[in-house]
């Protein structure tokens, strides 16, 4: 159901904000006493005061997660049982979708048409899509001498922690936390400091739709002490990671010092836009490119924000470009009406006016570079098109995480392939072209855990996400990331 901006304003004034953890199934304080105050991005009010866990905190999550684990209550109780659970907990979440919704759009400022429409109900059907795939999976009984048998099986690991970024609070938790725990696992989440209410609000459903207390922990604070307190945790077994490919690394290196848990590690991204000449509709293309790269204010891992261009067509994909780009000028997020909303934080849209400021200096800005006050905030962008920059420059090898995107003119096939792939990161790229032959030949040779052809950003539930290189390893969605969570265990059995 849609609402008008009035309607939202006022659902967001009732809105309740609770900031503390949730350890088996009970909302606590944190043994920290530390508070953050947390403010709503697009207008500078204070909204919460979120409680900030340290490694006491973690230890009590983890203790409720693993004796959760050991008593089998939720571990052993049987696929048949636990889809039952995720189904109920997929009703219960869709009963509040709205209220998911605006915790995320007040917490980081993305348009609630598209937290309410998009985020919050796809979280609840993706519950629904793994407690539906857990029975219709199959063990293995391998071919073995005569007189044996041998049964192939997949575990769950145990305790499963998962640290997530800030630009889909609750959706990329759903990403690990379904597959988690409709595996048998039981978790403890770190959400972004940044976006925490939504995932907070997430766990006390869980107690509404039956799943027991302790297989859904979560531990809001700092990535030091409680994301570092969790990937050097000698009773976690698996981490489930999603953010910068920096703390990737320290999360490596955390994982090498203490017990080798496994880690998932969905990590950075600079993804390439490629529009050839023969491109069927340039003018699909062109708001494909637009929503590619500025959709969610360009908060995207896999955000197609370096676009290269074949040069018969430059001119006239700009044109469409830069009008595809109107659409998603900068508003109050809780207005149906506004394209993007606010950046996650005055601090972070710093940041990003700080390399538009390096691209006005080193290239041209041919659309957007301004930065409007909405709300008495600051931390509003609009969209903004760089040209004209050397291939070194910061739009074209750093993350910027913002609405920033720049375009190149191409030649030749091989130049625009060499220039994609031109970057430490592999998570996605996009092919727009008329020829068959072109799709399949530059998609095998583009460096990227997914390539959209006469799309841009493509993904479901049923095909696996994640990148190559730097971009990590792991993947989320679609049967495959239940790969992430369990393991084979061979069981021989020796009768003759």
């Amino acid at each position: 159901m849609s609402h008008t901006f009035d309607e939202w304003r006022a659902k967001a004034e009732a809105l309740v904000f609770d900031g503390r953890p949730v350890i088996h199934g009970e909302r606590v304080d944190a043994l920290s006493g530390a508070t953050v105050e947390k403010k709503n991005p697009a207008t500078n009010q204070v909204v919460s005061q979120l409680h900030a866990g340290n490694e006491a905190d973690v230890d009590a999550a983890v203790a409720s997660a693993r004796a959760t684990y050991e008593s089998g209550v939720w571990s052993r109780a049987g696929a048949g049982y636990r889809r039952e659970r995720l189904l109920a907990f997929a009703e219960v979440l869709e009963a509040h979708a709205d209220e998911l919704a605006l915790y995320d759009t007040i917490d980081m400022g993305k348009p609630v048409r598209e937290s309410s429409t998009i985020d919050a109900p796809g979280s609840a059907a993706l519950y629904r899509f793994y407690g539906e795939a857990i029975e219709k999976l199959e063990d293995r009984i391998p071919v073995t001498a005569p007189g044996s048998t041998a049964l192939v099986t997949r575990e769950p690991l145990g305790v499963v922690a998962v640290i997530v970024a800030w630009n889909y609070p609750l959706e990329i938790a759903t990403w690990k936390i379904a597959p988690a725990i409709v595996a048998g696992n039981s978790v403890v989440i770190k959400p972004p400091i940044e976006a925490s209410h939504s995932t907070l609000r997430l766990a006390e459903l869980a107690a509404e739709a039956g799943i027991p207390a302790g297989v859904i922990n979560v531990v809001p604070g700092r990535g030091s002490p409680v994301g570092k307190a969790l990937a050097l945790h000698e009773d976690v077994d698996m981490l489930a990671f999603t953010g910068s490919t920096e703390v990737a690394k320290q999360l490596q290196q955390y994982a090498g010092q203490s017990n080798m848990k496994r880690l998932a590690l969905e990590a950075g991204g600079k993804s390439s836009n490629i529009i050839f000449a023969d491109t069927d509709d340039l003018q699909a293309a062109a708001a494909k490119a637009a929503f590619g790269s500025f959709y969610n204010q360009g908060e995207i891992c896999s955000a197609n924000s370096r676009i290269f261009v074949e040069r018969p067509v430059y001119d006239e994909f700009m044109r469409l470009y830069i009008e595809a780009s109107k659409a998603y000028a900068p508003g109050d997020p809780l207005d149906p009406a506004s394209g993007i909303g606010s950046l996650v934080s005055q601090s972070h849209a710093d940041s990003v006016w700080a390399t538009i400021e390096n691209a006005r200096r080193d290239g041209t800005i041919v659309a957007g570079g301004n930065r409007p006050e909405i709300n008495g905030s600051q931390a509003f962008i609009e969209p903004t098109i760089v040209t004209d920059v050397p291939s070194d420059h910061e739009v074209h090898t750093r993350e910027i995480f913002g609405p920033v995107a720049v375009v190149t003119p191409f030649d030749t096939e091989e130049e625009a392939i060499t220039r994609a792939n031109e970057t430490p990161y592999g998570l996605a790229a996009s092919v727009w072209t008329g020829s068959l032959a072109r799709a399949h030949r530059v998609s095998q040779l583009l460096v990227a855990g997914t390539v959209s052809v006469n799309t841009v950003d493509a993904l479901g539930f049923t095909t696996p996400f994640g990148g190559f290189k730097q971009s990590g390893f792991g993947r989320d969605l679609s049967i495959h990331a239940l790969e992430n969570y369990t393991d084979y265990k061979t069981t021989w059995m020796q009768w003759g």
